[in-house]
């Protein structure tokens, strides 16, 4: 029986703001960090989650994890994963930590990284990747893994039994794909960052079509006459006519009005879908951009900052978006990701995933994986950006514009120690970047 007997927590974040990788008209320098979770236990294995932001505030987020994760020690796995529904109940049942953060904020970025610890422990235990652990669910132990609370208006346990039930059909040629690699279409930002310049742009649309993507996503809203330049170079690579797909990306910087008066201007460009085209909590907005951008054949995606399966039962119930763009750790680890899989598909919408940071393709692969072999059985597409990866044990990997689906036990982000270390924030004199003089130009513009 294995027993939790400590949780530990690390700030590692990863100087991206000098390149501008991850720049776009919000967030225009970051550095991709990760709120690190370790379950140390009492067997041979641990428990390895986190959750994903951009720099500072990252410390914040690890206290939190610490503050979550303290109410597992002592307990057992098999305490833990044998009613997965009752135990994330408990989890965000603690009445002075859910009073700062109701199932969002802070205090659910945490649980996150806390929830997905244990699934990769779990995981690790079973000899299984997480993706094939629901896989070999039954449609009721699924349903046991999800608390209900607040969106039974929206998909009652009953409701997603049926469509659990119903997908069993096909499942197991679709579980063939995935042991063949071929379940999960990749589609790349890492050309579309707005920080890079023309020539870069053009290097690494050329690089990623040639690889055999054929999706692509550029980041708008710094400037239009700008972005019709980026697009136009973009579309004179990948064409309009070779079955190449392209995406746009605005990270929340207009208004409603801004954003349906923008992007008609970007019509020409035949985008599939406009990204966080205002504040992601905005359903009533989302859903008059939509319905503005129906004529134009430009459709309308959010969810990376979507904080909980509530926000998202009303996204998916009022018809403010077509695509659902989950999160693997923005919301509450795996168990509350499923419950949204399962509304998306009620509501006949397609998971792309939102993949744009350090682990989350780690993480993401997984969710797309259980999301087409179990519940919408519809093959979709999910972000992959070529960076960082090499600081995990078992980095996510492209082959022929698909995933190559994680087959290692565990949840894939198991991050290696040197890289934690290195890049831990502030750490250790001699160890740590961040106490280097290349670290200087970063930390002084931070108290600017």
């Amino acid at each position: 029986m294995v027993t939790i007997t400590r949780a530990e927590t690390r700030d590692v974040r990863f100087p991206t703001s000098l390149d501008k990788t991850g720049s776009d008209a919000m967030n225009a320098a970051g550095d991709y960090s990760a709120a690190y979770c370790i379950l140390y236990t009492d067997g041979e294995h641990q428990g390895h989650g986190m959750t994903f932001t951009i720099g500072r505030g990252n410390e914040i987020v690890c206290a939190a994890i610490a503050l979550v994760a303290d109410r597992i020690v002592g307990r057992t796995l098999s305490s833990l994963v044998s009613n997965w529904g009752q135990t994330w109940r408990y989890l965000v049942s603690d009445s002075q930590l859910r009073w700062i953060g109701p199932e969002k904020g802070v205090i659910h970025l945490a649980l996150g990284a806390v929830v997905n610890a244990i699934w990769d422990l779990w995981a690790k235990t079973l000899n299984k990747p997480v993706w094939r652990i629901v896989a070999d669910m039954t449609p009721q132990e699924v349903v046991n893994c999800i608390d209900f609370r607040y969106i039974t208006d929206a998909i009652t346990p009953e409701e997603a039994l049926s469509i659990l039930t119903k997908s069993q059909e096909g499942k197991e040629q679709r579980l063939q794909e995935a042991l063949e690699s071929r379940a999960v279409p990749a589609y790349t930002t890492s050309a579309g960052w707005l920080g890079y310049g023309q020539d870069k742009m053009r290097g690494l649309l050329r690089e990623t079509l040639a690889k055999g993507y054929k999706h692509f996503k550029l980041k708008v809203g710094g400037d239009i006459a700008q972005d019709k330049e980026r697009l136009a170079i973009a579309r004179e690579i990948i064409g309009y006519d070779q079955g190449n797909i392209l995406m746009v990306d605005a990270n929340q910087v207009w208004s409603v009005p801004e954003a349906i008066a923008y992007m008609k201007q970007l019509a020409e460009f035949k985008p599939w879908f406009i990204e966080e085209p205002t504040s992601p909590d905005d359903v009533y907005g989302h859903r008059q951009i939509r319905e503005a951008l129906k004529e134009y054949g430009i459709g309308v995606a959010t969810g990376e900052m979507c904080q909980n399966r509530v926000m998202f039962k009303q996204f998916l119930a009022t018809g403010a978006i077509d695509i659902c763009q989950i999160d693997a750790c923005r919301m509450g680890g795996v168990n509350e990701v499923l419950a949204v899989l399962l509304m998306a598909a009620k509501y006949s919408i397609p998971i792309v995933p939102h993949s744009g940071g350090v682990g989350l393709p780690e993480y993401t692969q997984h969710l797309s994986t259980i999301d087409y072999v179990v519940v919408s059985g519809k093959k979709s597409v999910l972000e992959y950006v070529d960076h960082l990866h090499e600081h995990f044990f078992h980095p996510s990997e492209i082959k022929e514009g698909y995933y190559v689906t994680p087959m290692d036990p565990g949840y894939s982000v198991e991050m290696r120690p040197k890289s934690m270390d290195r890049f831990e924030f502030p750490g250790k004199e001699g160890v740590s970047w961040w106490r280097s003089e290349e670290a200087r130009p970063i930390l002084e513009g931070e108290k600017i």
